[in-house]
């Protein structure tokens, strides 16, 4: 079982992980929201572990974006004790909420509790690997391919494509790419976007008659099929 945990305190992130780990979970832990999304849209999680307050964003944002692409299973811990706040994570999508402090027991009791109630959902996930037409995104190996061909991609190039194949067919604005690959604060006026797509459609198209990755102007871009 994969967990990934997002939160800015890196003491209680650590002895969290510390204590995963020791009963046979594989944890990663992300100290705020962007990077938190970041491997969330590029792994294949099992549970998220999600702090409210963050230095970047809110727990509740985060929860939002995620909920838009994933139905994996997310507990909130926060020192807010309020209905309010208790409510609001429940309805955004929440599936169970623990208050700090907390036992590290009770912790694992709610994993194990989220674990068996997510048993059933892996059909309402995303797969471990991504296709469009002849390539390949294998998100567990970290691995691409196009046909025969492995295609080595950067880490960022990675995340681009990753994000594009999930949307497949589907036109994503530079500000959604820059805000999930590269930081919150986009600056409009930068070209890094364009660089690296520029960038990455050398790998994954040029080499090959039939392209894939397409440019929508004054849109963004998207990755699809389309027959000659």
């Amino acid at each position: 079982m994969k967990i990934l945990i997002i939160d800015d305190e890196r003491k209680l992130a650590e002895t969290v992980r510390r204590s995963l780990t020791g009963n046979g979970y594989f944890a990663d832990i992300a100290l705020d929201g962007a990077s938190g999304l970041q491997l969330a849209y590029e792994m294949q999680y099992d549970l998220i572990i999600l702090d409210i307050n963050l230095p970047d964003m809110e727990g509740f944002e985060v929860l939002q974006r995620i909920r838009q692409n994933d139905a994996v299973p997310v507990m909130m811990l926060t020192a807010r004790t309020s209905l309010e706040d208790r409510v609001r994570g429940l309805e955004q999508g929440a599936d169970d909420y623990l208050a700090k402090p907390f036992a590290l027991s009770e912790l694992q009791a709610r994993v194990q509790a989220l674990r068996r109630r997510g048993s059933g959902t892996e059909s309402r996930r995303g797969p471990n690997v991504l296709r469009v037409a002849d390539l390949e995104l294998d998100l567990l190996r970290r691995r691409v391919m196009r046909g025969n061909a492995r295609i080595d991609l950067t880490a960022k190039e990675f995340s681009l494509l990753t994000i594009l194949m999930r949307r497949q067919g589907e036109v994503v604005s530079r500000l959604v790419l820059a805000e999930h690959v590269w930081d919150m604060n986009f600056n409009s006026n930068t070209n890094v976007v364009e660089v690296a797509v520029r960038r990455l459609r050398s790998k994954i198209d040029d080499p090959f008659d039939t392209k894939l990755l397409h440019t929508i102007r004054g849109m963004g871009y998207l990755i699809e099929y389309r027959p000659e």
